[in-house]
């Protein structure tokens, strides 16, 4: 399983922008898909993941801000970010989970600058 992730870069305070991840293999369909992220210095923390069924869960801080959503056809996880804010600077990695297994991408660099 390959998950690679795009859609990072800089921008600007209350911009927005929208990450993708794209699966290989065949078990995008019953995985939890999530996002995480590291800021320098900090630990790696969930922000928001969808489920096999269509729920989503997200972190406090983005509730209202950041959309997840996937397409099961085109094996993809996708982040709406809007309204950011420069504490939304991070390396951001797509995560999929299945029964005893765990998958990581490569991680993308998202700067807000205020």
């Amino acid at each position: 399983v390959q998950l690679v992730e795009s859609g990072g870069g800089l921008v600007q305070a209350g911009g927005s922008l929208r990450l993708s991840c794209a699966a290989s293999g065949s078990i995008f369909t019953t995985a939890v898909m999530g996002w995480y992220r590291q800021a320098p210095g900090k630990r790696r923390e969930l922000v928001a993941q969808i489920f096999s069924g269509g729920s989503t869960d997200y972190k406090d801080s983005v509730k209202g801000r950041f959309t997840i959503s996937r397409d099961n056809a085109k094996n993809t996880v996708y982040l709406q970010m809007n309204s950011l804010k420069p504490e939304d600077t991070a390396v951001y990695y797509c995560n999929a989970k299945i029964p005893a297994n765990d998958y990581w991408g490569q991680g993308t660099q998202v700067t807000v600058s205020s």
